[in-house]
């Protein structure tokens, strides 16, 4: 069984930058579609971005097109969300997951989660 942890989050400035990581015990992380997903105050838990097992297809929510990268490192059992240009709307907790889905775009494709980390993005 996976276990996911999430750090890297914080308080961060309109325009700024911060990367997330994901950290997964098991050995089986590489078997999976890794994404990241947000919950804002107030709003239902949303799909920010994921990469299939092997790391070739990423996709990404339209809101976060061009501004985000996800990445992963099988090797390190590792992934990563680097976000630029950040902007208010996109304070939540971010929550890293994986799915058994290869093009898992909603909350319910996923069924291991990590326990989230703030993103603070001050106007």
């Amino acid at each position: 069984q996976v276990q996911l942890a999430e750090s890297g989050g914080g308080l961060v400035q309109a325009g700024g930058s911060l990367t997330l990581s994901c950290a997964a015990s098991g050995r089986t992380f590489s078997t999976y579609t890794l994404g990241w997903l947000r919950q804002a105050p107030g709003k239902e838990r949303e799909f920010v971005a994921a990469i299939t097992s092997s790391g070739t297809i990423t996709y990404y929510a339209e809101s976060v097109k061009g501004r985000f990268t996800i990445s992963r490192d099988n090797a390190k059992s590792t992934g990563y969300l680097q976000m630029n240009s950040l902007k208010p709307e996109d304070t939540a907790v971010y929550y890293c997951a994986v799915s058994r889905t290869v093009v898992a775009r909603t909350s319910s494709d996923y069924n291991i989660w990590g326990l989230g980390t703030q993103v603070t993005v001050s106007s």
